[in-house]
């Protein structure tokens, strides 16, 4: 049974949040959606983990076109270009200005609550897990622990791994093998990028699509809880 949170949804610096202030002063949390997704969507993997954080949603700043946000601009596809025969495989350079609006989101939160938080942890599902893959590879002095669901490498991180930028990090990987958007070869040749970038990776591999199985989900809130 999953236990009920009380969130609010508000406006901040342009930005459309859901959050959840904590009790008290705890760890923060940022919760990033996938393609399509919203400030809503997160919450099923976030539940059980109310007491540990303050945790804060944002919307991706950009129209998914048929409903929904994304983090990065949407292209007009054409069959015949090979660049937009790849728009389901986004590279770094599409999604950076996306992971520095974050950054900045962050920073401008925890001054404007008072959090002292120099590190946060950060969960993302699909495109929002790829958003955690970079915000841990670009600034990985902001991050300690990652939740990587259903997703991926984007191309061009692969180019910073040789300089081990991840030491340290403690990461989740959830992903399933019946996986039709994102691989499960796609995910795990991304475990072993992390893995050579210095992160110590946990992973749960289940027999799912694109979501997150039951017994990977406990053991996500397990990896968060510890």
């Amino acid at each position: 049974m999953q236990t009920q949170i009380e969130t609010e949804l508000i406006e901040f610096n342009g930005w459309t949040l859901r959050v959840l202030p904590p009790d008290n002063s705890k760890r923060l949390m940022l919760l990033i959606h996938g393609y399509t997704g919203d400030e809503n969507s997160m919450w099923v993997f976030a539940r059980r983990l109310a007491s540990r954080y303050w945790m804060i949603a944002p919307r991706a700043p950009l129209s998914a076109g048929s409903g929904g946000y994304t983090w990065r601009p949407l292209q007009r596809l054409d069959p015949a270009s090979a660049a937009d025969q790849d728009f389901g495989k986004p590279s770094l350079d599409q999604l950076r200005p996306s992971a520095e609006a974050l950054i900045r989101l962050a920073d401008a939160y925890q001054a404007s609550t008072g959090i002292e938080a120099d590190t946060m942890d950060v969960m993302g599902f699909s495109q929002g897990a790829v958003m955690c893959n970079i915000l841990s590879f670009l600034y990985p002095h902001r991050i300690r622990k990652v939740g990587v669901l259903a997703g991926f490498i984007p191309s061009g991180l692969e180019e910073l791994v040789p300089q081990h930028p991840l030491a340290g990090k403690q990461f989740f990987v959830a992903h399933g093998t019946k996986d039709e958007t994102v691989t499960i070869d796609r995910a795990r040749h991304s475990i072993q990028l992390l893995e050579a970038a210095g992160a110590q990776v946990t992973y749960c591999e289940d027999e799912v699509g694109h979501k997150v199985s039951a017994r990977c989900l406990n053991a996500l809130n397990n990896f968060f809880m510890a």
